[in-house]
This record gives structure tokens, C-alpha cells and sequence, in this order.
């Protein structure tokens, strides 16, 4: 990619303060949102994706939000190559493409580059697909870690996944992600935020007190009374998994607050662990985010104009 502009890509757990800062930074120069969140892609499921609200989505183009049904199933290759287009057209329009991410492997597939997938045969497909469909999700998990050792997690999708590569070719996904990879589109600079682990942890229960006081619940209940099948991709996240038990009876009411917040300490505990880990190959700056979204703007612009090839200049106050 030559001496090619460098991208921001603003990185955290959930509930960090992302979307608070990206909103601190577009009062200060001209960005566009490029969400790369694999739950933020779904219509409709908005309070428990914590998508941008109205106003600020108003105000600030974002990309990557609500590009599917909660049925439908979107990779981390279609998001590479959306995301692609996304970042010349943020350019071309004289602004400046801001990655933000939950989802680490959005990220790597669109620093790093996925690996040039195998042929695979479109009528085997299907049919493990209606198969997958039919299996309870921890039954798949088990099957991608045996088919796959390095399977890591990450959903029914996830191991769907891993389970038709690893079917198809002979070889577990973890091998063609490593031996098959094609380069990435973009230079990344990652800005990290960070909390001590009791201010996240605070701040994911307050989050989901929002979520359910903003009616987590009723929004699951409409999509499931569209004839959304509850183990569809969009509705096994953190929040509507527990809710979808919730509705069908396996949870009981007093129970989902808690549920919900474990379920997200655990995820948060996850993005995390991969943040230490799977981050290379780009300047890293890791910025404790308990200091107000106007202060941290400041610092982050102040860090950032010092970066080599760097488009990201501030208006002039």
C-alpha cells in the first residue's frame, strides 16, 4: 500500500466511550463514522446494538449501520470490501474516514486482508446450512473446535463458518486465514481506549439499565413477531440472546438485568484479550478514556498531527 494515508481506527470494549469521542471529534474537523461492528449492521435492532442515536447520525455520516435484516448474515469480507469503498468516498468528499470498532475481525480484515477463500461447492453449502440451522448452538461450537482447534468463538455464525470450510476443503478455517490471507486496504493507526476494570464494569451496567428503561425487551418482542426465527444472526448477541430466553420462558423477568450484564462483562473481557494481543504491524496508542469525550478529542488531534501522512488536520477554533 506505499506511503498511503493512514486510517484512525478508535478501538474498545463495549460501553468504553467510542461513540462519545468520535462525536467530540466531528465538532472539531470533518469525519465520517465507519462502524465496523457486526451487530450494528442489522435493521431494526438498534437500543441493544447501542447504535449512534438520531441526532448524532444526523449530524455525522456514518457507514456500516443498518445494511440488513436481523435474518440475513453479513462476513467479514463483504465488510472488507464495503468498507473499502466507504473509505474513498469518505476522501473524496473531503473527509476523513474514522474507523470505529468493537469487532476485532472487521478490523483485521480490513488492516490485514482475509484469506482468498477456497470454491466451494453452492449446493453443499445449503444444505450444511439448513443443517447448522437446525443445531442448538453449543453443538456447533463443539463441532467447529474439533473440526478447528484454533475455533475461538463467536456465535452460531461464527461456527457455521468454521464448520462448512473445515468440511469443504479438508483443512480448519484457522489454516486458511493464516496461509491464504490477501492484503489488507488500509493503513491503520489504532487509538485504544482503555477504563480500570471497575469503571467498565460500571459503566456496562449502566448501559444496560439504559437499554432495558429505552425497551430492549419490546424491540425484541416486534422483530420475533415479524416471524424473525429467534437463533437468527441478528438476534444472538449479548442482550438479545438473554432476552430471547427471557420471552421463551428459559429466563425468568428478575433474572435478564443480571443476565445481560455478565454476558457483557464476559464480551468485554474478550475484546480486551484480543486488544493485547492482535494488534501488529501499526502505531498503537492506548488513551485512558476516563477523562471527558472533549478532552480526549484534544489529545487524540494533538497526537495524531504529528503522524506521518496524516490527512486528519482540525479546523482552525
Amino acid at each position: 500500500m506505499g506511503e498511503a494515508e493512514l486510517t484512525p481506527v478508535l478501538l474498545g470494549p463495549t460501553a468504553v466511550g467510542k461513540t462519545a469521542l468520535a462525536a467530540a471529534l466531528s465538532r472539531r474537523l470533518p469525519i465520517t463514522v465507519i462502524s465496523a461492528d457486526a451487530r450494528q449492521v442489522y435493521r431494526r435492532l438498534d437500543i441493544g446494538t447501542a447504535k449512534p442515536d438520531a441526532a448524532l447520525r444526523a449530524g455525522l455520516p456514518h457507514r456500516g449501520i443498518d445494511l440488513i435484516d436481523p435474518g440475513e448474515r453479513y462476513s467479514a469480507g463483504r465488510f472488507a470490501r464495503d468498507a473499502a469503498a466507504w473509505l474513498r468516498e469518505s476522501r473524496g468528499a473531503g473527509r476523513v474516514p474514522l474507523v470505529v470498532g468493537g469487532t476485532g475481525f472487521y478490523v483485521r480484515a480490513l488492516a490485514d486482508g482475509l484469506f482468498r477463500e477456497p470454491p466451494l461447492d453452492a449446493g453443499r453449502r445449503d444444505r450444511l446450512r439448513v443443517w447448522a440451522e437446525g443445531q442448538p448452538g453449543p453443538s456447533l461450537a463443539r463441532m467447529a473446535l474439533r473440526l478447528d482447534p484454533r475455533f475461538r468463538g463467536g456465535g452460531r455464525q461464527r461456527a457455521s463458518r468454521a464448520i462448512e470450510v473445515a468440511l469443504e476443503t479438508g483443512r480448519p478455517l484457522s489454516w486458511w486465514q493464516r496461509e491464504a490471507r490477501a492484503s489488507g486496504v488500509m493503513r491503520p493507526w489504532y487509538i485504544v481506549l482503555t477504563l480500570p476494570r471497575e469503571s467498565l464494569q460500571r459503566r456496562i451496567a449502566e448501559r444496560v439499565d439504559a437499554m432495558l428503561a429505552a425497551g430492549l425487551v419490546d424491540e425484541v418482542r416486534r422483530e420475533l413477531a415479524r416471524g424473525t426465527p429467534p437463533d437468527t444472526p441478528g438476534l444472538d448477541g449479548v442482550g438479545y440472546r438473554e432476552t430471547v430466553a427471557m420471552l421463551e420462558g428459559r429466563l425468568p423477568p428478575e433474572r435478564l438485568r443480571d443476565a445481560i450484564v455478565m454476558a457483557t462483562r464476559r464480551y468485554a473481557k474478550r475484546q480486551v484479550t484480543w486488544l493485547k494481543h492482535q494488534l501488529r504491524g501499526a502505531p498503537v496508542w492506548t488513551l485512558d478514556a476516563s477523562d471527558s469525550p472533549e478532552r480526549l478529542a484534544a489529545h487524540v488531534l494533538e497526537r495524531w498531527q504529528e503522524a506521518p501522512h496524516s490527512a486528519f488536520r482540525a479546523s482552525p477554533s
